[in-house]
């Protein structure tokens, strides 16, 4: 009787139960603001709501599969999941879907039928994988860290990064391309790369930044010269000064702003809209959020979300397997940038990019990805416990 109480905790203690919850509040209100934003506001009838439940359906069954694996078969498998990623960021540029291309002015999307696809989501992870590689393998060959090897380890994380920041754009998905850059700079920040690199880099990056954005304000001819396009620098003079346009370029954030304002405290109520809002069914989702529930529900939201960060963060420090600490870096460097970067651009503290809300924006190759890495970090937890229990001598299956 104890040896079958012991086994059902044992396959309980493999499984971290409170992430899963945490997901499935998300994925909760996914379904409550998406219902609210397509059949109540745009009133496009339950057809959205019910595909983004076939998401969540399908997403589900990856986490499952996702989980199954371990850090060895992953290690084994990450050079040909980036392969594999890098082909299809070729494909798709050859490919694509010259519809949405049209509307959009991206060239990001399979499309077969009423299916579509974003082959750069799948690449997310799989970049992760393949850098988590690249880093536990380099640091398991120098056993004396210095400047010269923190630099070649850069070195080594860029070149493999280097492909897909050009492929994704050539697909002209600057939002997508940040989400690999938030991904690369959490794969280097916990690599172990000395503070002397990291601090000057920042400083770098932040005064190339705040240069940029005075050029664009002050000097923006300089800026066509160098290959910038006009819609580019109009994203920064409009997220610097929206209301200087409110029927033109500024519109969208404006409007994003106005929505989510009027909810003030409490929302008006659920699908109850009076500023309409383009893309809000994906993008600006969490404008919906902020009218219909107000600062309550918004700062519910994002307290999910803070949950959902310290559990993953709780599960990288927990884990004793370095490869594993690693992806989860990625995981979580890919997670918060969404949400931050999200959240931001909906409320003009941040350039407006097209980065979806996790979990709860409309649209399933984004959630397939977020559901990928929520595998990723169930597999941790998963393996981690079962390798832990296998070398119990006191334990034995």
């Amino acid at each position: 009787m104890n040896r079958n109480k012991r086994l059902s905790n044992y396959h309980d203690n493999r499984i971290d139960y409170g992430l899963i919850l945490t997901v499935l509040i998300l994925m909760l209100i996914g379904i409550v603001v998406v219902y609210s934003t397509t059949a109540l506001i745009q009133g496009n009838g339950i057809g959205p709501t019910l595909t983004q439940g076939l998401w969540y359906a399908v997403g589900s069954l990856v986490v499952i599969a996702v989980m199954q694996f371990d850090s060895e078969q992953y290690w084994k498998l990450s050079k040909y999941l980036y392969g594999l990623g890098l082909l299809l960021l070729v494909l798709v540029l050859f490919f694509h879907d010259r519809q949405t291309a049209a509307l959009t002015g991206a060239k990001s999307w399979f499309s077969i039928g009423p299916f579509s696809f974003q082959p750069s989501e799948l690449m997310k992870p799989a970049l992760i994988i393949y850098l988590a590689r690249i880093i536990t393998h380099h640091n398991t060959e120098v056993t004396d860290r210095t400047l010269r090897s923190d630099f070649i380890l850069i070195g080594k994380v860029l070149l493999a990064a280097a492909p897909v920041f050009v492929l994704v754009q050539l697909q002209n998905d600057l939002g997508t391309n940040l989400v690999m850059l938030s991904i690369v700079a959490g794969s280097i920040l916990l690599s172990g790369v000395s503070w002397k690199i990291l601090l000057p880099a920042f400083l770098f990056v932040t005064i190339v930044g705040g240069g940029l954005i005075a050029l664009a304000v002050f000097f923006p001819d300089l800026l066509f010269k160098i290959g910038f396009k006009p819609y580019q620098l109009s994203r920064i003079t409009t997220w610097l000064e929206p209301f200087e346009d409110t029927s033109g370029d500024g519109y969208q954030l404006v409007q994003s702003i106005l929505s989510i304002g009027s909810g003030e405290l409490a929302g008006k109520g659920f699908g109850v809209s009076e500023v309409p809002v383009p893309v809000r069914e994906s993008d600006f989702i969490f404008t919906t959020i902020g009218e219909n529930f107000g600062f309550i529900g918004a700062s519910f939201v994002l307290l999910i979300y803070f949950i959902l960060i310290y559990q993953m963060v709780q599960t990288c420090f927990e884990t004793q397997n370095e490869y594993y600490t690693y992806i989860a870096g990625g995981v979580i460097s890919m997670i918060l940038f969404h949400v931050l970067e999200n959240v931001g651009m909906t409320i003009g503290l941040l350039p407006i990019t097209g980065v979806p809300l996790p979990f709860i924006s409309q649209g399933g190759s984004a959630i397939l990805s977020n559901m990928i890495g929520v595998g990723l970090m169930l597999s941790m937890r998963y393996h981690h416990r079962s390798y832990v229990f296998s070398n119990d001598q006191s334990f034995n299956l």
